[in-house]
């Protein structure tokens, strides 16, 4: 399982790259085609497909480009089987602070994540 957890902990890097970076190619690597992001607005559940956050990402200057400091980290990874994954990562684009859950699958290419949930603070 050690072999199984570096390769979800490389998929998760790439994820923050891409985040920090405003990569969506790398976001890409990470993220399954159908995968959706999901998050509370209003008292209900927003649902983000992958290519509409890529659009959004696309449109805005990345954290690095601004030359925010980064504070990303992988808090946990829980692997239930070889096939599945669950990681709580903690990550920032100042100064909305975000707790991310993503699930990823092992599909025949490698690791995905193929949903995310996630929760944003806002502090000065």
């Amino acid at each position: 399982m050690a072999g199984e957890i570096e390769a979800v902990e490389q998929v998760v890097r790439t994820y923050l790259d891409g985040l920090y970076e405003g990569d969506t190619g790398k976001l890409a690597q990470a993220f399954h085609e159908v995968s959706h992001l999901y998050s509370m607005s209003d008292g209900g559940v927003a649902d983000l497909p992958r290519e509409k956050w890529f659009e959004f990402v696309k449109g805005r200057a990345s954290p690095k480009s601004k030359g925010l400091t980064r504070t990303d980290r992988i808090v946990s990874i829980d692997l239930s089987g070889p096939e599945t994954a669950f990681v709580k990562v903690e990550c920032s684009i100042h100064p909305r602070y975000f707790t991310d859950y993503l699930t990823l699958l092992k599909l025949n290419g490698g690791w995905k994540v193929v949903s995310k949930t996630y929760r944003t603070d806002v502090r000065e």
